[in-house]
């Protein structure tokens, strides 16, 4: 449960590097680092982070995935007020663009590819649902 005592789902990311990955999302959303855990390398092996208030989880865990293949993909969704800077913003930072931003189904959503290899959108709800 979350501190409200409601549920909460707070995505849980692999990543092959997990500095590399924190630095990306700090860089690319603006993303504050809450809490870490390091590795015996000195690196960060688990990081708790936050993007305007919405919490996700990064863990260095290339053991976890046999033959060296890289973690299943995972794509979100952060809804921001200016995706075209969102996404200025991530490519910047070091992000492939998968889709400029463009207008469609009532959002204005562009799409990236992390370098930890996870599918990003940045989005802005334009028409009501």
């Amino acid at each position: 449960m979350s501190p409200t005592g409601r549920p909460n789902i707070a995505p849980w990311l692999s990543v092959e590097e997990g500095t590399t990955a924190v630095e990306f999302y700090k860089a690319a959303f603006g993303a504050r680092l809450l809490s870490q855990v390091g590795g015996d390398d000195g690196g960060i092996q688990v990081a708790r982070l936050s993007i305007g208030g919405a919490i996700f989880w990064v863990q260095q865990d290339i053991d976890g995935f046999p033959d060296g293949d890289r973690p299943p993909s995972v794509r979100m969704i952060l809804s921001v007020d200016d995706p075209d800077a969102a996404l200025e913003r991530a490519i910047a930072a070091g992000a492939k663009l998968v889709a400029p931003v463009h207008e469609d189904f009532g959002w204005r959503t562009g799409r990236f590819t992390d370098p930890s290899g996870h599918d990003w959108e940045v989005s802005k709800q334009v028409a009501p649902e």
